[in-house]
């Protein structure tokens, strides 16, 4: 190895070890204890025996655990399918029509991507005021002579996971918003005129141009989608707490391995090895969907 191999060798070191540092000290080492931890049972801090896959058990076949984790995947699975196919759709649109240069769309680039800047803390908090029985919300559908759509927005079971996912929907619809956007200002000039000079229509040419040449977008954002549902968290402690109250119909996973690694479902104690392997499993999860997810829309951007 030359002189001039090694100085470069040292300099991309330079540059790529330090990522790799924060890669393994706020990823990796966090994983590997998870998975550590779970295979031992805990009395409160002290590590106890090793119990293998005991804990894996009780979060799969064990009540409450097995009906709590039941029920919080359901919820995240909600979270995705609703932000997937309201907030991403609106997005595409939202993009669309700023890529067709409406009039005001400087300013309403600008206007929608305003929320996704502020605290998610703070957006829950104030959320949580405005949707309370005697809230904004409820006060400003007064004022519309619509009192009869007032609803307790957060106590009641069958609305209230909705009403967070619609407040976290209105935070981050700016983000895929001015990702398609740039996808869309993107496609060459030179397809979208030939398509204009043959005749097509609008619908035609972003069905059949616009659409397939977005795809690694697309991607992008379903990725993002999938890893933002499995580990929300924030929002919900911030607007009904950590119980997911109202009877656990707001219950994440998140929210379920917080709850159960600093203080359990029944005695209040922490129980680190369950809530250990809850952990792993949304590491999992996580995972898996997103490489699902991206194997699966490569070989749809391949066809196309």
């Amino acid at each position: 190895m030359t002189g001039k191999d090694a100085r470069k060798g040292l300099w991309i070191a330079f540059f790529v070890l330090p990522g790799l540092a924060v890669v393994f000290t706020i990823i990796l080492l966090p994983l590997f204890m998870s998975l550590f931890n779970s295979l031992f049972s805990w009395n409160q801090l002290l590590r106890g025996d090793f119990v293998g896959l005991g804990n894996f058990r009780k979060v799969f076949a064990t009540e409450p655990y097995r009906t709590r984790f039941f029920n919080a995947i359901g919820n995240n699975l909600t979270w995705f399918l609703v932000t997937m196919l309201v907030q991403n759709s609106l997005g595409l649109f939202f993009g669309y029509l700023l890529s067709r240069r409406v009039p005001g769309h400087e300013f309403f680039k600008r206007v929608i991507f305003i929320p996704v800047l502020f605290s998610i803390v703070a957006v829950g908090f104030l959320w949580g005021l405005y949707l309370r029985p005697n809230g904004l919300f409820n006060g400003f559908l007064k004022l519309l002579g619509a009192g009869g759509l007032q609803r307790a927005w957060l106590g009641d079971e069958n609305l209230a996971t909705f009403s967070i996912i619609a407040v976290n929907i209105w935070r981050w619809v700016g983000f895929p918003s001015l990702v398609f956007l740039a996808a869309i200002d993107n496609v060459p000039v030179e397809c979208l005129e030939a398509a204009y000079l043959d005749g097509a229509r609008e619908g035609t040419i972003f069905r059949r141009i616009i659409l397939p040449l977005i795809v690694p977008s697309i991607t992008v954002i379903t990725v993002l989608t999938i890893i933002g549902s499995l580990n929300v968290f924030e929002q919900i402690f911030t607007m009904t707490g950590l119980d997911g109250s109202p009877n656990f119909s707001t219950d994440t996973i998140g929210t379920l391995f917080y709850r159960t690694a600093f203080g359990s479902v029944d005695s209040g104690n922490p129980e680190i090895g369950v809530g250990s392997a809850i952990g792993v499993v949304i590491y999992a999860l996580t995972f898996g969907a997103s490489i699902l997810s991206i194997a699966g829309l490569n070989r749809k951007e391949v066809e196309l």
